[in-house]
């Protein structure tokens, strides 16, 4: 046995041994969230914001309030008196409005129009679905009459078996006629021959 340092073992604390380890994720509990410097948004409320917006954009009453909004910037600038005017002419701070304007609604309709176009991709793919189906059913449906016609072609329809009927009255008829025509007959020997002694009997 080799000798043990000092004489006694120094037992080291379990809780030493896990302060002393990494810490690592454990799998059966959810990692906790990230703190994130830049501000979280709804991208589906965004999207939602932003068809909104373009479809106000793609109105009537939008050209219609810019319109007047326009004029009243350009008379008030004109006509207000100097101390009250804020965007004299050649009007640059209304070109900046403009522009920013457009600067912000030219991404908007772009992302409205991103979000149209998976809807409609979404659509197409359900119709292409669909129209699969609706192949496959009527290719089934074919199949099936085209079965059904030649399963018919072998059953005895009503105008053959009425046909067949005919025949057979006739037949019967024939064969009844023929009957009577024959015991029709027998009265003609019977008057030739009466009933009574034979004449090499007499």
């Amino acid at each position: 046995m080799a000798p043990e340092r000092d004489g006694v073992r120094e037992r080291v604390p379990a809780g030493a041994t896990a302060a002393g380890r990494p810490r690592t994720p454990r799998l059966d509990q959810p990692r906790p969230p990230r703190r994130r410097i830049l501000p979280e948004w709804d991208p589906e409320a965004f999207g939602r914001l932003s068809e909104s917006v373009a479809r106000f954009l793609g109105t009537g009453r939008f050209i219609v309030w810019m319109t007047f909004v326009i004029i009243l910037w350009v008379v008030w600038n004109v006509s207000a008196p100097k101390e009250l005017r804020f965007d004299e002419y050649p009007f640059i701070f209304l070109t900046l409005m403009l522009s920013l304007q457009a600067s912000y609604a030219a991404p908007l309709i772009l992302l409205a129009q991103n979000r149209q176009d998976d809807r409609d991709r979404v659509n197409l793919e359900q119709d292409r679905k669909q129209n699969e189906r609706s192949i496959a059913d009527t290719e089934y449906l074919t199949r099936e009459i085209a079965a059904l016609r030649i399963g018919l072609g072998e059953v005895a329809t009503r105008d053959w078996i009425r046909s067949e009927l005919q025949d057979m009255v006739k037949e019967l008829e024939g064969r009844q006629n023929g009957h009577k025509d024959h015991h029709g007959s027998f009265p003609a020997m019977r008057a030739e021959h009466p009933p009574g002694r034979d004449a090499d009997d007499r």
